[in-house]
């Protein structure tokens, strides 16, 4: 597995510090955030899965903690829309460049708006997905927020 992806690169170009973590990626895992955490040793709400939404037909980004559920209600009032619903995965991959297990929301073929869920702000660092399943980046929540040009709002 490389550990250099466009998610690493988009990283390393902003000057963010950050390290590469690598797990067990479970295939089977019905939760792939929640198998992260556990593989590494890490609390589920530090692992942030990354997830393909569209609102009002547009598509975004969001982050939220590996044990928790995004609200389409809270995702949509975060994007002053009416709407919001979660993206087919082949829409996803198509979309990202990326495979599902390894969504980043880093480096993704085409930037669109994206969500930080506000829960973030409470560690020193969170864990997303670095591009590749099995691959995780452990990164400043602020630091994340400022090259993603992101929003945090809670979502959850």
């Amino acid at each position: 597995m490389s550990k250099t992806t466009r998610a690493t690169q988009v990283l390393a170009r902003a000057g963010i510090t950050h390290s590469v973590h690598t797990y067990d990626y479970d295939p089977e895992a019905t939760r792939i955030g929640l198998q992260a955490a556990e593989a590494m040793g890490v609390a589920p709400g530090e692992v942030f899965k990354t997830l393909m939404a569209a609102v009002d037909g547009k598509p975004v980004c969001v982050l939220v903690p590996s044990d928790r559920e995004v609200s389409l209600k809270k995702l949509a009032a975060a994007f002053k829309t009416k709407s919001a619903a979660m993206m087919r995965p082949a829409d996803a991959e198509r979309l990202t460049g990326y495979h599902v297990g390894g969504i980043s929301p880093l480096g993704q073929k085409r930037a669109v708006p994206t969500v930080v869920d506000a829960a973030a702000l409470g560690y020193p660092e969170i864990f997303v997905n670095g591009g590749q399943r099995g691959l995780q980046l452990r990164v400043k929540p602020d630091d994340l927020v400022r090259v993603l040009q992101a929003r945090t709002e809670a979502v959850t």
